[in-house]
């Protein structure tokens, strides 16, 4: 990832906004009151803490179908796809 997760509380695990049972708390890091990133995403070198596998081989995410909005909103067309994959070497994905 090349970006930071950032998202409101209300989406963590039992929150009023989560999808499913929420994202897992001690996934997260708090920022404000309202908000909370996924860890791993503010590091020199980001990579998610929900994310498995090899970049560039096999990767997902473990917490796919509980993930948060930013995740939820993020498609392969996004800037910030192309920027990640970059920042690895990949190239950029085709429709």
């Amino acid at each position: 990832m090349s970006f930071r997760v950032d998202f409101h509380p209300a989406e963590l695990a039992g929150g009023a906004y989560a999808w499913g049972e929420g994202v897992p708390v001690e996934m997260t890091v708090p920022v404000t009151a309202s908000i909370v990133r996924m860890r791993g995403t503010d590091g020199p070198e980001p990579r998610c803490v929900a994310l498995q596998g090899e970049v560039g081989q096999c990767v997902g995410c473990t917490i796919y179908d509980v993930r948060p909005s930013p995740c939820r909103e993020f498609d392969i067309e996004h800037a910030a796809c192309k920027k990640a994959r970059q920042r690895v070497g990949l190239p950029p994905l085709a429709l």
